[in-house]
């Protein structure tokens, strides 16, 4: 009998990030074809992309036209784009004019917790999340409605809901990515050089995934944030 190859995967996202729930569906898809031969463990870190989001969310479309300096219509265009992408992974991506953005804080705690007890829950509990905000347009901000999810993934209900109301993990700090290591650490990187960077691993030229990342340098990160 063949051993399988263990390979231990860090999957860096937020619930909210659209191209994150692409990429762990894709990811999933992938590793079930290569079954038998990679024993793979996917572990969940966490990155808030709107850390500073009011309780009460904002609107999407004001958010991403401002966050990007983008019209409405290209913001549309931007979504059809991701909405077609979603479907070849059975993901309905039904985010509209109307819809809003919410924290994804205690959803970062909650998943926190969800791993530290079974990590298969965790991923479950992941794309549930992820169809709750993107597909069913939830707020995924309110404990009420991630206790319910909790429920569904198969986790304690009333476990999670002491997490949640208790605050733990609250001091947790969802901008640094998997075992300290900060942003600058994987990047941000200048366009030109993400793109010689792709070059040098695979030897193509970049596909138009890569390139619908706002892609800057670590200067230019600090400055936006400050």
């Amino acid at each position: 009998m063949t051993s399988q190859t263990p390979l231990r995967i860090d999957f860096v996202s937020d619930v909210a990030c659209p191209w994150c729930a692409i990429g762990l569906a894709s990811l999933q898809q992938a590793l079930t074809r290569l079954d038998g031969t990679v024993n793979a463990e996917i572990h969940l870190q966490p990155f808030e992309v709107n850390p500073q989001l009011p309780p009460e969310g904002e609107d999407a479309n004001e958010r991403q036209m401002g966050k990007y300096g983008i019209s409405e219509a290209q913001l549309e265009a931007r979504r059809a784009a991701i909405r077609e992408r979603a479907a070849a992974f059975g993901i309905a991506f039904n985010t509209h004019k109307g819809s809003r953005v919410y924290s994804t804080f205690d959803a970062h705690r909650l998943l926190h917790w969800a791993e530290l007890q079974n990590r298969q829950l965790a991923l479950a509990l992941k794309r549930i999340l992820q169809r709750a905000y993107f597909s069913d347009d939830e707020n995924i901000s309110n404990h009420e409605v991630l206790v319910r999810l909790a429920r569904e993934a198969g986790l304690d209900a009333d476990a999670a809901r002491r997490v949640l109301e208790s605050g733990e993990y609250a001091d947790t700090d969802f901008e640094v990515i998997a075992e300290g290591k900060k942003l600058e650490s994987y990047g941000p990187f200048a366009r030109q050089e993400a793109l010689n960077t792709w070059r040098a691993l695979t030897g193509k030229t970049v596909d138009n995934a890569m390139i619908r990342y706002d892609l800057c340098s670590a200067t230019e990160l600090l400055s936006r944030k400050g």
